[in-house]
């Protein structure tokens, strides 16, 4: 065992990857006798367009599982990480390994989500007041614009400023994991090119309307 040790971080990452790439969404739909999310509205596994689908308990359970697919690997390593060497580095690896396997599912053809849910269930791994802050600025976003991608844009964009401007405890200034939630608020914004160009023409859905 003590020969693998170097090996640990890789070997938490990996698993974290595997159980990112559990696309919900899809799982979720199948189980509930649902349409495959992949084949209609915006066409994204993700929370937001099963709710599309008319069923707010599947989206719902999309949320949730999706957002736990991101907080179990981190939560994992910092409750029993350190006897095998797994610090605040093998933290930011095991979320960010997640969160990629929510975008690029081994088990659905590198085929996934945008990474919301994922990327504020790694966030409440790491703490649950930096998540906390993200979650309030989603929903202040969305309540006033009725934009999930305005939303979600803005909150990755903060959530690296709230973890620098935090209040001076340890967890704030670990570089590692300050460049965790940079990475997936960058990853975000990307994976929403579309969105932002539908957000400047105008043509972006809103929450509670129907898209074909």
């Amino acid at each position: 065992m003590q020969a693998l040790s170097p090996f640990y971080p890789m070997l938490a990452a990996l698993a974290a990857y595997c159980v990112g790439s559990l696309s919900f969404a899809v799982l979720v739909s199948w189980v509930m006798g649902l349409n495959d999310p992949r084949t209609y509205g915006s066409k994204n596994p993700g929370a937001t367009n099963v709710l599309r689908s008319g069923s707010k308990p599947a989206a719902v359970i999309t949320l949730l599982l999706d957002a736990a697919k991101g907080w179990l690997p981190v939560a994992l390593v910092a409750w029993y990480g350190k006897p095998y060497g797994l610090e605040d580095g093998s933290m930011a690896m095991v979320g960010v390994a997640a969160f990629l396997g929510h975008l690029f599912p081994i088990f659905f053809r590198f085929q996934g989500g945008k990474g919301v849910a994922t990327a504020l269930g790694v966030l409440f791994g790491i703490n649950w007041m930096l998540a906390l802050a993200t979650v309030a600025t989603w929903l202040i976003i969305a309540w006033f614009f009725r934009y999930s991608s305005l939303a979600s844009l803005v909150a990755a964009l903060f959530a690296p400023v709230y973890y620098a401007v935090g209040d001076g405890v340890a967890w704030y200034t670990e570089k590692s994991l300050m460049l965790a939630v940079a990475v997936m608020g960058l990853f975000l914004v990307w994976r929403h090119a579309a969105n932002i160009g539908r957000l400047a023409k105008g043509t972006e859905s809103r929450l509670g309307a129907s898209k074909p």
